[in-house]
């Protein structure tokens, strides 16, 4: 079993979910504002089982979707981290970098904040040559933080779980290179 992979950035810790995490996972789930370009809303009892998919993988894997809480007070605010999609891609496989924040901790640079730290993590200690990131086309918060983050904008493409009636099939895949990441062209 490889090591559990926990990591601090400036303001964020990065590390393996804890019971005390599921409560407001939970809430954040539920959010309509947070779930806007997810197909629905998610139970408790899918949120629960969500937060147990992501802990297991870091177990299994020591990296994967991590927790993230605010270091100066231990608050839980959401996940940010690395994973490898189990839905048939048509740029699969890979790995992408994601991040899901509750609303309350929107426009302060922790999404970005805590996906570069991933995204380091992917580049110099997993040896990933690209991670990617990929998500509904309205999505311009996300699509922001991807271009803050040094990605470029790689085409669209249909997600296959996603149904055709939610208006949110279509997505846009962003890519970024170990090179490009390391300031290579």
């Amino acid at each position: 079993m490889p090591g559990i992979i926990e990591f601090d950035t400036e303001r964020l810790r990065l590390r393996q979910w804890q019971a005390s995490d599921r409560a407001p996972f939970a809430a954040l789930n539920a959010d309509p504002a947070v779930m806007a370009f997810f197909p629905s809303l998610l139970t408790r009892a899918e949120s629960d089982a969500m937060a147990d998919r992501c802990a297991s993988l870091i177990t299994q894997r020591g990296w994967g979707f991590w927790a993230v809480e605010l270091r100066r007070s231990g608050e839980f605010i959401g996940f940010v981290g690395l994973h490898q999609p189990s839905a048939e891609l048509p740029f699969a496989p890979c790995v992408e970098v994601g991040w899901r924040l509750a609303a309350a901790h929107w426009g302060q640079g922790f999404a970005s904040e805590a996906a570069r730290g991933a995204i380091h993590v992917g580049f110099h200690e997993l040896g990933l040559d690209e991670i990617v990131s990929f998500t509904t086309l309205a999505n311009h918060r996300s699509r922001a933080v991807m271009q803050r983050l040094g990605m470029r904008a790689c085409g669209h493409f249909e997600h296959p779980h996603v149904s055709h009636e939610s208006g949110l099939r279509l997505h846009c895949l962003y890519r970024l290179a170990k090179a490009r990441a390391a300031g290579g062209s």
